[in-house]
């Protein structure tokens, strides 16, 4: 090993007073050099190790928990100590790199250890907020790397610590990644452990012999997982070792403001070994690996579609039963991606040709309202591509799957609205409750189940058949809500709360029914919603709300003002009913606090001079 072996003497004592890690005497206290490497989540292992004043290893483990974490390490970490995490402990940054990755970048990613961008823009950093820092401050540590306290926790990096220690030209593959097999991973982590095992001022003695036993003895890659973590924790820990002892041999990057990252300084007469060419993927798998390599950010775009689809039909007030969403995983995005049929792959460039890696899935009640929702799409964001499948089946003289799915996309206007989306494509399926039950339970026989070739027939005849009734139902159930639009008398309820003072939620949609004949019935508990709206207004009967509409706006010339392309539903109605009458009070009302600046916008178009 090419490291330069420092001893422990006279000089390292006073570099180490400086630090504020001795007595008041000048002798220097005992201090736990403790490592961790943190894993981002808790289904990964988070290794641990430290090293203490002699460099001796007396602690390695794997855990999950900050628990487990806080309680290894009790008893080492109730004194002096400095606790080194490969982790990030602060992000301050909204987007991109912070100051202290792109500096470490600058030596270290000609070494292929260039640190990857840290920013609050992940969902595992939104706010700052991170497990490296939360848990130092669970185990009480001063995150300032240049603090001279005695309980100290610095964010360290071991591939850009392993490259500056051991002279490599560039870093040891033991990570598994794409493309890399055990027996790679197996022998570079194996050569990394030698050469910790080659530094002259540590002892890591039985514990870090048995974890090699456990490399050698290992045949698949979750056995190297686990042992990897714990030493990468010996970096951490030797790292922080060198920190205390020998602080003239590391760099520091960044500043305690935005984030520091300690690692032992690059020597400056080494050169990087020539990267090696990247084996040659085929489109297929470039598509992929590049997909996988974006997928937290398409989760992140996914959670954004189902808030814009939500809103929209909230806003418009139109009755569904459901809204739900997801982002493709990256097994389902490739298993789709090498699909073949007789013999010729069905995607060349899997990237733009899948269309549902961002799925929105809206289930309504009846089929009018898979209309409705499909015209509200197209009249706030951008429709790309819509197909009714039930129509073409119908074309073809057939009964089967029934759904309507649109491609959309974020209007460039909004896009700042909703960054995430910003050049994404959404899948919108839109179908009815019943559409959705056929639709799924099918996939589940045909897909997902194994069905014998002499009972296909059969069972495509069945599956037809119950097509065909679903859609008579379907057509039934419009059919019933299309007589429920005329009057109906207020009924009895006999869960109505005496003491509550608002109009009972039934009461008010067979109000409702008869004051908009034409309308939509809404969701349920949107009559609940509005009664409460109500009774902020002081309005808490029938005879009260009624001499209320009698004195608002003529609701013809509201809804030419709204503007609407799309059949509003009743609650909707009152709705702009009560805010044209009311104007800016009724925006200020508590109930109304998570949609007030989408009231506001609402009543300057009713306000607008020629609206």
């Amino acid at each position: 090993m090419c490291l330069a072996r420092r001893r422990w003497g006279p000089e390292h004592a006073a570099r180490a007073a400086r630090t504020g890690l001795s007595d008041r005497q000048g002798r220097l206290s005992p201090v736990q050099h403790i490592g961790i490497d943190l894993a981002w989540g808790l289904k990964s292992p988070t290794g641990l190790a430290v090293l203490d004043d002699a460099g001796a290893l007396v602690h390695v483990s794997a855990v999950r928990t900050d628990e487990q974490i806080e309680a290894a390490l009790a008893p080492f970490t109730a004194g002096p100590c400095i606790v080194a995490i490969d982790a990030p402990l602060l992000v301050t940054n909204a987007t991109g790199n912070r100051g202290a990755e792109k500096a470490l970048n600058l030596d270290f990613a000609k070494f292929q250890a260039g640190a990857h961008p840290t920013n609050q823009g992940k969902p595992e950093f939104t706010d700052g907020d991170t497990r490296g820092g939360r848990l130092g401050k669970r185990l009480r540590l001063d995150l300032d790397p240049r603090s001279g306290r005695e309980r100290r926790g610095i964010e360290v990096y071991p591939h850009a610590a392993t490259v500056a220690l051991f002279r490599l030209g560039k870093t040891l593959k033991y990570k598994n990644k794409p493309g890399r097999e055990f027996p790679q991973l197996q022998a570079e982590l194996l050569v990394l452990m030698d050469h910790l095992s080659a530094v002259a001022e540590l002892t890591l003695g039985p514990l870090f012999a048995d974890l090699r036993a456990q490399v050698v003895a290992a045949t698949k890659k979750s056995q190297l997982r686990v042992v990897e973590d714990q030493v990468d924790a010996v970096v951490c820990a030797y790292v922080g070792w060198i920190a205390v002892r020998r602080p003239d041999d590391v760099t520091t990057y960044g500043d305690a403001t935005t984030g520091a990252i300690v690692t032992p300084t690059l020597p400056s007469d080494l050169t990087p070994l020539a990267k090696a060419p990247a084996p040659v993927l085929d489109p297929v798998q470039q598509a992929i690996q590049a997909y996988a390599d974006s997928w937290p950010e398409t989760v992140t775009a996914a959670e954004a579609a189902l808030a814009l689809v939500s809103s929209l039909l909230d806003e418009a007030g139109i009755n569904y039963l459901s809204v739900t969403g997801r982002a493709k995983t990256v097994a389902s995005f490739a298993e789709k991606a090498v699909r073949e049929v007789d013999g010729v792959r069905l995607y060349s460039d899997p990237l733009a040709e899948i269309g549902d890696a961002i799925g929105v899935r809206v289930i309504t009640y009846v089929q009018s309202d898979v209309v409705v929702v499909a015209e509200l799409l197209g009249d706030q964001v951008v429709v790309l591509d819509d197909r009714d499948l039930g129509s073409q089946t119908a074309r073809e003289g057939r009964f089967g799957y029934a759904s309507r799915h649109l491609q959309i996309a974020v209007d460039p206007a909004r896009a700042e609205e909703w960054p995430a989306l910003r050049d994404r494509r959404v899948q919108v399926q839109v179908r009815t409750v019943l559409q959705h039950a056929w639709a799924e339970f099918e996939h589940d026989i045909r897909y997902k189940g194994t069905v014998p070739a002499e009972h296909a027939s059969e069972f495509d005849r069945r599956f037809t058949l119950a097509a065909g009734l679903l859609e008579l139902a379907d057509q039934e159930f419009t059919a019933i809500r299309e007589r429920l639009r005329a009057p109906v008398p207020a009924a009895e309820d006999d869960d109505v709360d005496p003491d509550d003072p608002r109009i009972a939620p039934r009461e008010l949609a067979a109000f409702l029914a008869g004051q908009y004949a034409d309308a939509d019935w809404s969701r349920p508990d949107h009559y609940d919603w509005i009664s409460g709206l109500l009774l902020e207004l002081g309005v808490t009967s029938l005879v009260e709300l009624g001499d209320v509409l009698r004195a608002a706006e003529d609701d013809s010339s509201i809804a030419a003002r709204m503007g609407y392309k799309y059949p509003p539903g009743a609650v909707r109605r009152l709705d702009d009913a009560l805010l044209a009458g009311f104007g800016q009070r009724y925006v200020e009302l508590h109930g109304n606090a998570h949609r007030s600046a989408a009231l506001r916008a609402r009543l300057a178009k009713l306000v607008a001079p020629g609206g």
